[in-house]
């Protein structure tokens, strides 16, 4: 019996104000069959660093999160404020 704990970003999603929402799953696996799973969702917001993200994230940050989208983003948060 091996157990093997298995930990991947499995979705991603970009929202129209350019915050992206990454969900990570971890499952915990048995011979080859996963018997445990938990899902952990977090977000990256316009302007936050997501240097230590998934490159898969980083990748789809970088494309997004322009210049543009930041100081949109971060004026509608001054607005709610």
């Amino acid at each position: 019996m091996a157990l093997e704990k298995l930990i991947v970003v499995d979705r991603i999603e970009v929202l129209e104000s350019g915050v992206v929402q990454v969900r990570t799953k971890t499952a915990i696996m048995e011979d080859g069959k996963q018997i445990s799973g938990t899902f952990h969702r977090h977000v990256v917001a316009p302007g936050d660093d997501y240097s230590a993200e998934d490159a898969r994230v980083q990748a789809i940050c970088e494309a997004t999160h322009t210049a543009e989208v930041v100081a949109a983003y971060q004026a509608a948060q001054a607005d709610v404020a």
